[in-house]
C-alpha cells in the first residue's frame, strides 16, 4: 500500500510539465489560427479593393465607348456636310463659269453679276473652312480618347493580374492549411487507437465494459447507484485505471494536436422524476459532469475534458426489454478534436 501511494505521487509530480506542454501547444495553434485568419482577412480586403477598381475601370470604359461612339457619329455627320459643302462649292465653280461666260456676253450687267458670284463664293468657302476645322477637332478627339482607352486598357490588365495573384496565394495557403490539419487528424487517429488499445489491456474483456465504433463504453451502473449521479468507490477505482492511461498518452502526444476527451452520459427511456432530477437529460449531464470532476481531480486537465448530457435519446438497443435498457444505461469516453 505504501509503495502504491509513493508511485501515485511520483505520477502526479509529471503533470505541471503536462500541463506546461499543453499551454505551449494551445498557444501555437492560436497563433497559427490567428496568422491564417490575418491573411485572410488581408487577402479579401486586397481582392475586394482590386474588384472596387475593377468596377470602376468598366464603368470608365462603357462611358468612354459611349462618348466614343457618339463622337464618330458627329465625326460622320461633319464629314457628310463637308461632302455637302464640296458639292456645292463644286457646283459654283460651275455657276461662277456660267457667269463669267455671260459676262463675256452681257457688258451692262456684268459688274454687279459678278461681285454677288464673288461674294456667294466667298461665303461657301467660308463655311467649307469651318466645316474642315470642325472635322479635325473631332479627329483630335477621336485620337485623345483612344489614348485613354489604351492606358484603361493596361490598368485593367495589371489590375487583373494582381487579382489572379492574390488568388493563387489564397489557394496556396488553403491547401497547405488543409494538409496540416489532415496531418493532425491522422496523428490523432493513431494515438486514439493507441489509447483504446491500452485501455482494453488494463480493463481486460468484461461484459459491462466495450467498444462502440470510436468510443469506449461503461455502463453506468459500473460508477453509479440506480437514479444516482454520485460515483461509487468501483467506478472511481476503474477511472483512476483511465486517468493513468490518459496521463501517458497525453506525455507522448505532441502539443499541437488540439485532442480533448468527451464524456457521455446516457439513460434508458423510462422517465425519472425525482426532486434531484426532474428529467433523465438532467441526470445523465449530473453523470457526466461527476465523471469528468473526478478525471480533472486525478490530473486531467480542465482544458482536454468535456461533459455531455444526452438523456434517452440516442439509445443503442430501441427495445423496450430490460436488457435494452441496461445496456442504454451507459458513459462513453470519445477522443476528439477540438
Amino acid at each position: 500500500m505504501a509503495l502504491s501511494r509513493a508511485h501515485r505521487r511520483e505520477q502526479l509530480n509529471f503533470w505541471p510539465g503536462f500541463v506546461d506542454a499543453l499551454s505551449t501547444m494551445l498557444i501555437s495553434i492560436v497563433f497559427l489560427l490567428s496568422v491564417f485568419v490575418l491573411g485572410q482577412f488581408f487577402l479579401s480586403q486586397e481582392i475586394t479593393g482590386k474588384d472596387t477598381a475593377l468596377e470602376r475601370l468598366n464603368r470608365q470604359i462603357s462611358e468612354l465607348t459611349d462618348l466614343l461612339a457618339l463622337e464618330r457619329s458627329s465625326n460622320r455627320q461633319a464629314q457628310e456636310s463637308l461632302q455637302l459643302m464640296q458639292s456645292t462649292l463644286t457646283r459654283e465653280q460651275a455657276e461662277r463659269g456660267r457667269i463669267s461666260d455671260q459676262l463675256a456676253a452681257q457688258n451692262g450687267n456684268a459688274p454687279v453679276q459678278l461681285a454677288e458670284s464673288q461674294k456667294a463664293l466667298e461665303q461657301e468657302k467660308q463655311l467649307s473652312a469651318r466645316a474642315q476645322a470642325s472635322v479635325d477637332m473631332v479627329n483630335q478627339q477621336i485620337a485623345a480618347m483612344r489614348r485613354q482607352l489604351a492606358a484603361l486598357e493596361e490598368a485593367l490588365g495589371a489590375s487583373e493580374a494582381k487579382d489572379k495573384e492574390a488568388q493563387a496565394r489564397i489557394s496556396e495557403l488553403g491547401s497547405r492549411l488543409n494538409v496540416a490539419l489532415a496531418q493532425r487528424v491522422q496523428e490523432l487517429a493513431r494515438y486514439r487507437s493507441d489509447f483504446f488499445g491500452r485501455l482494453r489491456q488494463v480493463l481486460g474483456t468484461r461484459p459491462d465494459i466495450r467498444v462502440v465504433g470510436d468510443r469506449f463504453v461503461f455502463q453506468s451502473e459500473v460508477f453509479f447507484d440506480a437514479g444516482q449521479a454520485v460515483l461509487k468507490p468501483e467506478g472511481k477505482t476503474e477511472l483512476d485505471k483511465l486517468a493513468t492511461i490518459l496521463g501517458d498518452l497525453g506525455r507522448e502526444m505532441p502539443p499541437d494536436i488540439p485532442w480533448i476527451l468527451r464524456v457521455d452520459g446516457h439513460t434508458d427511456a423510462r422517465p425519472i422524476r425525482s426532486p434531484q432530477f426532474p428529467s433523465n437529460w438532467s441526470l445523465s449531464t449530473a453523470r457526466a459532469v461527476s465523471v469528468v470532476e473526478y478525471l480533472v481531480s486525478r490530473g486531467l486537465p480542465a482544458d482536454r475534458i468535456a461533459a455531455t448530457g444526452f438523456g434517452e435519446f440516442q439509445p443503442l438497443d430501441v427495445a423496450t426489454t430490460d436488457d435494452a435498457y441496461r445496456r442504454n444505461r451507459r458513459i462513453e469516453f470519445k477522443i476528439t478534436e477540438r
